[in-house]
């Protein structure tokens, strides 16, 4: 019947059965495929999640996929993380080995980055290459041909973590095996697995590395903690140690328990069983043992001399040592120990054996020594290094013991002679007493005498200054109070001492300071704070007539006449007031120097008067000072002029010599003269600097003296005895004066009388040494300061220029008589004398009948002025 049916169906009809029959056959087919790709896909998935090694499941991933492609061409290549280097772990081919055979690694990973394989590892695509693609990367030079020729090359790149670190490659040499987009889509199924693979691997290794990291720094923190545990408990042990041994150094017990203490703690450290302790005596020859222990019967060592043992080996190298038997031995042997006394020799059974010298009082005066007698007991150098340093303390402690058992020998001894002494001292007390007594009588008037003047007894300037200052701070706290201040300088003081005599002149002054006392209250202060200058402090007065009364009454007492080697002298004073103004600038100093201004000019007024200091006073002392600083810059300014005093012969009225004088044009003061030039430069300390001056302005004006024809004649140069006082000084002006474009034979220096009686010797001096150079010397003022006639002998002199005051007084016997003497003296000494001051015809005419042969004056000639003109010839008179 069947057949019957199939008979009934046309040919069309059975082939369009097949058909669909073979279909059928075909899907059943790729049924069948997808089944076990699912499956083998599974199986790679499962694989990739429990293989511990690439190696194994690329061994796996290649069985599982020959079994759905032809793979018998298979390899996979990864980057290497870390050389960056690219490595095949896994390698078949029908016909080229593993390149690992043929290359190195390096030329491995250079050869197949040059090929295919760098080629998807650098597009990061896959690649499905036959022979023209081949060709073409070829002809691109993408690529560089590399192994045996193949007929297909399919490469999957390998991703981890979003990086190309790798491919999976198949490849065909027949022309039978193709491949097709379902291959494709395999192989990157099992990339994919491979990167996962990769990844959970590369977490793993990276985990174990950094367990393994981190457990070897746990065990390294652990071993160093371990060892910190050990050295504090080791520390905690040798501190507490040193705190023992400190308080067995104040401790009061006996020396065996000390030293027996000592060893206890030592025990405490390192084994100590057996040990002694040596030391020295004071005179280093003598080693007593005042601790020893053993573990063998050997009884305690003896005192003994210094010889040459171990300990003294210790003390005499100054340093710990730490001996082996063999060391020992070697020393017996060399004979550096026991060479003199072998009987000493106790090391025989000393297995190990420690010296540590002990520095007591800064010198080494014993040992401490550990030994042991057993290989079993061995010691360290860490050992040798902990003894010595807990010996310097057990050093010390013995130090502290060793001097406080002497202290307490010295106490015991010295109690005995403080009793001896303190009967020595019980019989010299009362000597003593006396002597205190007179010391402080003795200190009181050394405080006496440094606060009083040696004549008169009265406060001296240290101790009337103290008392000023206090006014003035009393005064500022008390404004309404007021005190007066006078300063009296005697005025013939110096008179009386030149022609009388010191002596006489203490007694004037002794007379003086009585005289003053009278004049005076119980609360007001008398000092004397120089030569002839007294001073007093009026406490507490009412108004200025106060003080007016007390200086009239001084007056009043000093004019009386001064018995005086037994005859009658009269005196006077100069009294400068000044008074308390509650000024804050007021100061003991500034007081004084207004009254002593005061007092200078109570002297201008005439003397024997006084002047109570004011404000006008104060402003003329700032004058003073702007005064001095305006000379000091003419000075430098050159502008101080000369003009020419002439001096004549009075009987031929011609000019033999002419005297250089100064002169400053003062735009405020108008002409101020030589000696208003001296007296200013006096006070300002600029006398010398005058004269430096006028030597140089009479070089500048020598053309002008030449061109008027007086460069030849001498010239008389007024010099301040300033220069006199020093060697410098001397120096400067011999220097200047040898500078000079005049002949120094043409010079002739004058020295003020006055001053060559304050200073005599230094005048003699240099005037020897400026008599080497030739000039010409005289004294001027000659007659003022009454200079003894005899000093003129010992001077190396060639004339006297007589004081102008004598031409004043020719009316007088008395004066006409001491003239004729010192015409005769000059005479007689063969000096030039020259009168100053002739202002009449009439005083020329009797200086000429006394004998008088040279002078100046008004009445001989005009002052001198030289001008620069066109014709040089003018000369201006004066």
């Amino acid at each position: 019947m069947f057949r019957e049916e199939l008979i009934q169906h046309t040919p069309r009809d059975v082939e369009r059965l097949q058909k669909r029959i073979a279909r059928l056959k075909s899907l059943a087919l790729k049924y069948k495929r997808a089944e076990v790709t699912q499956n083998l896909l599974l199986e790679i998935s499962n694989l990739a999640a429990h293989v511990n090694t690439p190696k194994a499941f690329f061994s796996e991933v290649h069985r599982s996929l020959n079994l759905l492609i032809p793979a018998d061409n298979f390899f996979v290549a990864l980057l290497n993380p870390s050389s960056q280097n690219l490595e095949i772990p896994f390698f078949l081919d029908e016909k080229d080995p593993h390149p690992d055979l043929l290359y190195s690694k390096e030329n491995t990973s250079r050869t197949l980055l040059s090929g295919l394989t760098g080629y998807v590892l650098k597009t990061g695509e896959a690649l499905l290459c036959d022979e023209a693609i081949f060709d073409k990367l070829i002809a691109d030079k993408e690529i560089v041909s590399r192994g045996a020729p193949c007929h297909l090359w399919l490469g999957i790149p390998i991703r981890v973590n979003n990086t190309v670190s790798g491919a999976l490659v198949v490849q065909s040499y027949s022309s039978d095996i193709n491949f097709s987009e379902m291959e494709i889509e395999l192989l990157h199924f099992v990339s994919y697995q491979i990167s996962g693979l990769l990844e959970r691997l590369q977490h793993q290794e990276q985990l174990e590395l950094a367990i393994e990291q981190r457990t070897k720094e746990l065990s390294i923190a652990y071993d160093k903690l371990k060892s910190e545990v050990f050295e504090r408990r080791r520390a905690e042990r040798l501190q507490k140690s040193l705190f023992e041994i400190a308080d067995l150094a104040t401790s009061n017990i006996s020396s065996q328990q000390f030293y027996s203490e000592l060893h206890r703690v030592i025990s405490h450290l390192l084994p100590a069983n057996n040990c002694y302790i040596a030391l020295l005596d004071d005179r280093l020859t003598r080693i007593s043992f005042p601790f020893y222990v053993t573990q063998d019967d050997t009884s305690q060592p003896q005192a003994r001399m210094t010889c040459d043992g171990l300990t003294e080996y210790v003390i005499k190298n100054r340093r710990p040592i730490l001996l082996q038997r063999n060391d020992l031995d070697s020393l017996i042997a060399s004979g550096l120990v026991y060479a003199k006394t072998p009987e000493l020799n106790y090391t025989r059974e000393i297995s190990q054996w420690i010296g540590i010298p002990l520095f007591i009082h800064g010198q080494v005066k014993g040992i401490l020594a550990i030994y042991s007698l057993c290989m079993s007991q061995s010691y360290q150098e860490k050992d040798l290094e902990l003894l010595t340093f807990v010996s310097q303390h057990i050093a010390t402690a013995i130090e502290r013991k060793l001097s406080a058992e002497s202290l307490r020998s010295s106490y015991e001894l010295l109690e005995e002679k403080v009793v001896i002494r303190t009967k020595a001292l019980a019989l010299l007390n009362h000597d003593l007493e006396k002597e205190v007594a007179q010391r402080r009588k003795v200190e009181q008037q050394l405080v006496y005498d440094a606060n009083h003047d040696s004549l008169t007894q009265l406060p001296n300037r240290a101790m009337f200054m103290d008392r000023l200052t206090q006014a003035v701070k009393h005064i500022r706290r008390h404004g309404l109070e007021r005190f007066g201040l006078l300063f009296i300088d005697l005025d013939r003081f110096k008179l009386i001492n030149d022609t009388l005599g010191h002596l006489e002149g203490d007694r004037f002054l002794i007379e003086t300071s009585k005289r003053l006392q009278t004049c005076i209250r119980d609360n007001d202060t008398l000092g004397r704070i120089g030569g002839d200058e007294f001073v007093i402090l009026l406490d507490s007065i009412n108004g200025t007539s106060d003080a007016k009364e007390v200086a009239e009454r001084v007056l009043t007492e000093l004019a009386k006449p001064y018995k005086l080697a037994n005859q009658s002298f009269n005196s006077g004073a100069s009294i400068g007031i000044a008074f308390s103004n509650n000024h804050k600038s007021d100061t003991a100093e500034s007081l004084l120097r207004d009254a002593d201004l005061a007092m200078y000019q109570a002297k201008s007024k005439g003397k024997g008067c006084y002047v109570i200091f004011d404000e006008k006073s104060h402003k003329k002392l700032v004058k003073d000072i702007e005064l001095e600083l305006e000379l000091r810059g003419a000075i430098a300014n050159h502008q101080l002029e000369l003009s020419y005093v002439p001096i004549q012969n009075l009987d031929q009225q011609a000019t033999v010599a002419l005297e250089p004088r100064l002169y400053w044009n003062h735009p405020m003061l108008g002409k101020v003269k030589q000696a208003q030039l001296n007296n200013i430069a006096e006070h300002c300390n600029l006398i010398t600097e005058l004269d430096i001056y006028l030597l140089e302005k009479l070089n500048i004006e020598h053309q002008l003296l030449s061109a008027h024809s007086l460069e030849h004649l001498p010239l008389h140069l007024n010099i301040s005895a300033a220069h006199l006082k020093h060697k410098h000084a001397v120096r400067q002006l011999k220097n200047k004066l040898k500078q000079s474009i005049f002949p120094t034979e043409q010079l002739w220096l004058f020295f003020d009388e006055k001053g060559f009686i304050l200073d005599t010797d230094n005048h003699i001096n240099a005037f020897d040494t400026l008599k080497s150079i030739d000039v010409k010397l005289g004294l001027t003022g000659y007659g003022s300061a009454h200079s003894a006639l005899s000093s003129l002998t010992f001077l190396p002199l060639q004339g006297l220029k007589l004081d102008p005051s004598y031409a004043n007084h020719l009316e007088s016997e008395q004066h006409l008589k001491l003239l004729t003497a010192h015409y005769l003296t000059a005479q007689a000494l063969e000096l030039s004398v020259f009168v100053d001051g002739i202002r009449t015809a009439q005083q020329k005419k009797v200086m000429q009948q006394i004998g008088f042969s040279l002078g100046q004056g008004q009445a001989l000639g005009e002052v001198i002025r030289l001008t620069q003109t066109t014709n040089n010839n003018d000369v201006a008179c004066a």
